[in-house]
């Protein structure tokens, strides 16, 4: 048996998959808003608590831990995490510490992806592009069933390179996005549910949140069909970079906003423009395991 977190920006999820790899018990947790320590004390319960639920509170079982981040290989620290108050600071010596056992961490979105193309959606295919739409925006590379990282630990990091030029959505309007990261207009500003609710709020100067944007557009709203048809073209814009690098079979959409059905016709009709090519046989597809994908890969470190 092996335990897998999952430690997202709105919550923490923690699961016990069996050698086939069924979850046989799962806990969700509210993650602590802006504290590293209410963070840390929340992983430490939440582990507990399922170790009681599968009777298993003896058995200190390794952890796999997906984050918001990674860990930088030269300070030991985490880093380009969109929950900022994880940055700087050293969470794998300190879970070490605290559960009192052995630790792997890797990236969230790595983890989505690892899920996905072991046993999911992506089982059949060789390149697999997993990506998080969530309150951030990630990614991660699986090759040959192997998780890529790379020398400098931010492999598939697509969520903070440029949105390429797409066409406005507002004449005159914010062209400008600045991201946490300290960069202007990077993918995540653009394509995060955050940044989809505001595309909304600039140009319809309505409060909704993403799901209600879709749903809207999906209904016949005018106003929330053209931000949806601005959102899937720059999310075919956006994915069309990755198409032209990696050439995978498969793109997994993972997070909060795969659940809106309107990408999966949408964005593949519109990325071939940008694609490099005369053709595109990628498929854009929803994750067999939904938001159990990064808990089930977090497992499957070890």
């Amino acid at each position: 048996m092996r335990i897998g977190i999952d430690l997202g920006g709105t919550k923490i999820e923690a699961a016990m998959l069996d050698d086939g790899g069924e979850i046989i018990c799962r806990r969700r947790v509210p993650t602590p808003q802006q504290s590293y320590q209410g963070t840390l004390t929340a992983i430490s319960t939440l582990l507990h608590r399922l170790e009681l639920d599968c009777g298993l509170e003896t058995a200190r079982l390794p952890v796999g831990i997906g984050t918001p981040g990674s860990l930088s290989p030269l300070t030991g620290r985490m880093k380009n995490c969109n929950s900022t108050c994880l940055n700087g600071q050293p969470l794998f010596d300190d879970l070490r510490r605290l559960l009192k056992r052995d630790v792997r961490i890797a990236n969230d979105a790595d983890c989505f992806a690892l899920s996905e193309a072991l046993d999911g959606v992506a089982s059949q295919q060789l390149n697999v592009f997993g990506v998080i739409l969530g309150t951030g925006v990630g990614g991660g590379i699986v090759i040959n069933k192997q998780l890529v990282s790379g020398p400098n630990g931010i492999a598939g990091e697509w969520g903070h390179n440029p949105l390429p030029p797409v066409p406005a959505l507002l004449e005159g309007g914010d062209a400008i996005r600045r991201c946490y990261c300290g960069r202007s207009n990077c993918i995540e500003t653009w394509l995060s549910g955050p940044s989809l609710e505001y595309s909304f709020w600039q140009y319809a100067n309505k409060r909704f949140n993403a799901a209600q944007i879709a749903s809207a557009a999906v209904a016949g709203d005018a106003e929330a069909a053209k931000v949806m048809a601005y959102y899937c073209e720059c999310l075919a814009a956006a994915l069309a970079m990755v198409i032209n690098v990696l050439d995978p079979g498969v793109i997994v959409l993972g997070g909060g906003l795969s659940n809106i059905r309107l990408l999966y016709e949408e964005v593949p009709k519109r990325w071939l423009r940008y694609v490099f090519n005369d053709y595109c046989e990628t498929r854009l597809l929803s994750a067999k395991f939904g938001d159990s994908s990064g808990v089930r890969g977090a497992a499957r470190l070890w």
